[in-house]
């Protein structure tokens, strides 16, 4: 029986790991390791041609990780997954797979700051150029690609103002196109939302926040859905023979080809790997994602109708409310629930508004979010 038949919360438990064949240990064990046995000299060549598929060196790919990559990959419904050291990492992975110099980013201007700094100040360096748009224009997303646009970018709910993106309107203008549509789903989790049932082609996420749920572990992850044609004619670095991996044609490689091309080359050279014990912690959190999900949603939306009700709240943003533009776009892309966080603001401006920060006592002021 496949287990994507389970449900999802059997999955977040189990997908990706049978007992250990040696120890028969239950528990995903730590593979504290840098490197691996090879069988002899062929299984090493075919190992280094992607002949066949193995470990070779913790840089590349590590069991514990292997486990949460395909435990995560599952549960978005993609046809694999890998891990980062941290979400800021997974993101920029993604990017340069597909992107080189004199090549360009159309982008949903609702970003977390991180990711907006990185578009309009490194890619721009490394020759990358963004173009920022509304994404509640989705005409707007369009009108802004150009002959060299290689990614069409969004985030399932937009930092910091959280909006929903507009799946259905952009994902087939990216597929009129022949763009792929790359979606920040780390707010929504794939319990929320599944990006790629709404037309995305690759997912990352920055694992650090719900999916590890325990603030005790920085990660990311690239997931990719397989539902590309890397060989549509805007993807030459996947049509044509790859000089750093032996003349491979990464296109070759069908369904993973994007996922495979992010671990041999992207991963290698910038070595943003995930640790075997960082990659356990995840899992520790992950197996809790549904039930902490329903909780985080539920709490969110009792403090939203409590905000929005106080006379001393000038406003209030969640999705979770009637009154939120973009209310109808969550009831659709996101029908357990439009996430946790919420934005408000508090009359008297911004005095008040540290004053309100600075007396908090239970709430903590960190830069994170998803720790329960």
């Amino acid at each position: 029986m496949s287990e994507r038949q389970f449900g999802f919360t059997t999955r977040q438990l189990h997908s990706g790991q049978v007992p250990d064949p040696t120890t028969g240990s239950r528990a995903v064990p730590i593979y504290q390791t840098t490197s691996y046995q090879f069988d002899n000299t062929e299984h090493a060549a075919n190992l280094f041609a992607l002949k066949e598929f193995g470990n070779i060196y913790t840089r590349i790919m590590n069991p514990t990780t292997d486990v949460l990559e395909q435990r995560i990959a599952d549960l978005e419904g993609g046809v694999g997954a890998l891990a980062a050291s941290s979400g800021h990492g997974a993101q920029l992975m993604a990017i340069l797979t597909l992107c080189q110099a004199g090549d360009h980013i159309v982008s949903s201007s609702r970003l977390y700051g991180g990711t907006y700094n990185q578009f309009s100040n490194t890619f721009p360096a490394l020759g990358i150029k963004v173009t920022f748009v509304d994404p509640s224009k989705p005409e707007e997303f369009e009108a802004a690609i150009q002959e060299n646009t290689k990614i069409i970018y969004g985030e399932t709910l937009g930092n910091p103002d959280i909006t929903v993106f507009p799946y259905e309107e952009v994902s087939a203008i990216a597929q009129a196109h022949n763009i792929p549509l790359m979606i920040d789903n780390t707010f929504a989790t794939p319990y929320l939302c599944r990006p790629f049932e709404w037309g995305a082609n690759i997912i990352t996420h920055s694992t650090t926040k719900f999916i590890g749920g325990h603030g005790t572990t920085i990660g990311g992850v690239i997931v990719d859905g397989g539902n590309f044609d890397w060989t549509s004619g805007r993807f030459p670095n996947f049509t044509e023979p790859d000089g750093s991996y032996h003349g491979l044609r990464f296109a070759d490689l069908g369904e993973p080809a994007f996922i495979l091309k992010a671990r041999v080359l992207a991963l290698r050279d910038l070595g943003a790997c995930q640790a075997p014990f960082n990659s356990w912690a995840t899992l520790q959190g992950l197996e809790t994602l549904s039930l902490r999900m329903e909780r985080h949603v539920s709490n969110a939306q009792k403090v939203a109708e409590f905000l929005s009700e106080h006379n001393h709240v000038a406003w209030v943003s969640y999705p979770g409310l009637t009154s939120h533009k973009d209310y109808e776009k969550a009831q659709k892309y996101l029908p357990k629930g439009p996430g946790a966080i919420l934005g408000f603001g508090i009359k008297g401006g911004r005095e008040a508004g540290e004053e309100f920060i600075n007396s908090l006592k239970l709430l903590s002021h960190v830069a994170n979010v998803g720790d329960a």
